[in-house]
């Protein structure tokens, strides 16, 4: 059975009478040339754990099973949870779980699985797509890599880089945590239903060394939010947002960056967002 096809979509919807969710963000992929890409770019071996997030009736799960040594699928819709255990009875290496990812311990899981590694892969409903990433990324989750389906438009903001329009918060905070590879670009022609927008596939390699020393993390994601918060304004202006800092602190921090108080946040690379950190941190 070809998990993939529009008719045996349209049949496991009549079979169970499933409603595709539009508050979930579900959009069924039919597309194997896709499906083989996401799979082989994640590099799964028979040692490791894929956690997927929304596999929906099983299409990259089955696949992924194939290889791992095991298989979590973390499946919020409890209507997709029958689809599942049928489509995916054959595989006696997968585990089915019906839960929010946001609210699942997954290094419980991990730890758990007694895996040498874990891959987490997924299909991402659009408007949830950032908060399981820093989710994931600020949670420390002890997984080697992501390799995850999102919006077209989130992956540009991902992987953009310094004085560029998409280049925001989201930019720095993925790339300070994460090498970051695109796998391919995915029209919106191959899911069901249709999305409005294209979709794009995402590698994410979780750096086990940050690429900036940081004395204090928190003022890094600090410095970033303030900068990006107001991203028309000049730095001098926008890093006021950090709180508890002057006017004068911030042309203070800016000179002995070597920052022009001009420039604004688009343009800082990781680097310099590390510098003004370190040097607020030592003011406090």
């Amino acid at each position: 059975m070809k998990l993939y096809a529009s008719s045996t979509i349209r049949d496991i919807k009549e079979r169970y009478g499933f409603k595709l969710s539009k508050s979930l963000g579900q959009n069924f992929l039919t597309d194997k040339n896709i499906i083989d890409k996401i799979i082989d770019a994640s590099d799964i071996t028979e040692e490791d754990l894929v956690i997927e997030i929304g596999p929906g009736i099983g299409v990259l799960t089955a696949e992924a099973a194939q290889r791992a040594k095991k298989v979590v699928a973390v499946e919020i819709d409890r209507n997709l949870i029958p689809i599942l255990q049928e489509t995916l009875a054959e595989f006696s290496n997968v585990e089915i779980i019906n839960q929010d990812v946001l609210k699942t311990d997954l290094n419980q899981i991990i730890e758990s699985a007694g895996c040498r590694r874990a891959r987490i892969i997924g299909n991402l409903p659009y408007y949830i797509t950032t908060p399981i990433i820093m989710g994931i990324l600020e949670g420390h989750v002890r997984a080697d890599s992501i390799t995850i389906m999102m919006q077209k438009e989130v992956a540009e903001r991902i992987k953009s880089r310094p004085g560029t329009k998409a280049y925001g918060a989201l930019s720095v905070a993925v790339q300070y945590y994460c090498t970051v590879d695109s796998v391919a670009v995915v029209p919106k022609e191959v899911f069901v239903p249709v999305p409005k927008v294209d979709s794009a596939v995402l590698r994410l390699d979780i750096r086990s060394e940050m690429p900036v020393t940081l004395t204090d993390e928190e003022m890094f994601f600090r410095c970033i939010k303030a900068g990006f918060g107001q991203r028309r304004k000049t730095l001098s202006n926008s890093l006021m947002g950090i709180g508890g800092v002057t006017r004068e602190d911030v042309k203070a921090a800016l000179a002995a960056c070597d920052i022009d108080e001009k420039r604004r946040a688009e343009t800082l690379s990781l680097d310099e967002f590390a510098d003004l950190a370190n040097y607020f941190s030592k003011g406090e």
